[in-house]
């Protein structure tokens, strides 16, 4: 059974915790691809919108004469056909959105995961708790733990009000809770920094 190391927030090893079986497996790339294009779909806004011929401005008089003038006979300035006038099969709002099944998105959550243990992004400590609210003092926990800041998923369940309050200013962290991340959040990010009480909950989601 695959283990994966936890630390302590000065970067000294305190023990690990098991994985699923699954992290022994490789990365199934499949269930990934489909949850994070429904993820990204369902983030789509959808207003992109054209006018049709009955919505732009313009008359209802008939431009030129029927017959003598030689040119395609024409009915409206509002006939798609001159400029200004309506658009053709043009875009409207709606919604992209959509779902897929429970056991996917667990499926993806779990192989992201999986993807960034094999790649040794995925951090765990044992506890996030800190006497000061400094920044500098969380960017000092970071180097310990040999991770940038840049582009990092931070999921601190339990951890002290201290470190929060810490963590927030720095750019490029992403927080989320144990019980709404999900494979976008993961995968879009280059390391997960999350406390061991976080992994067990996130662990129990995938079960």
């Amino acid at each position: 059974m695959p283990k994966l190391t936890v630390y302590k927030i000065d970067g000294k090893e305190s023990g690990s915790m098991d994985l699923p079986s699954e992290f022994d497996k490789a990365v199934n790339q499949d269930v990934i691809h489909q949850a994070i294009v429904m993820y990204q779909a369902n983030a789509r806004q959808g207003n992109a919108d054209t006018k049709i011929r009955s919505e732009v401005s313009g008359g209802n008089k008939k431009p030129f004469r029927q017959k003598g003038t030689g040119q395609a006979r024409q009915g409206s300035t509002r006939s798609p056909l001159f400029k200004k006038g309506g658009i053709v099969f043009g875009p409207h709002p709606r919604d992209y959105g959509y779902t897929i099944p429970k056991k996917v998105r667990m499926g993806a959550l779990r192989e992201s995961l999986n993807a960034k243990f094999k790649g040794s992004s995925l951090v765990c400590v044992d506890d996030m708790v800190m006497k000061s609210g400094k920044t500098k003092d969380f960017l000092a926990i970071m180097k310990n733990l040999k991770i940038s800041g840049k582009k990092t998923l931070a999921i601190f369940e339990g951890s002290s009000k201290e470190a929060m309050l810490a963590s927030r200013n720095i750019r490029g962290i992403q927080h989320e809770k144990a019980a709404e991340v999900n494979a976008l959040d993961v995968l879009k990010n280059n390391k997960v920094l999350a406390t061991k009480a976080a992994m067990e909950k996130i662990l129990k989601r995938l079960q």
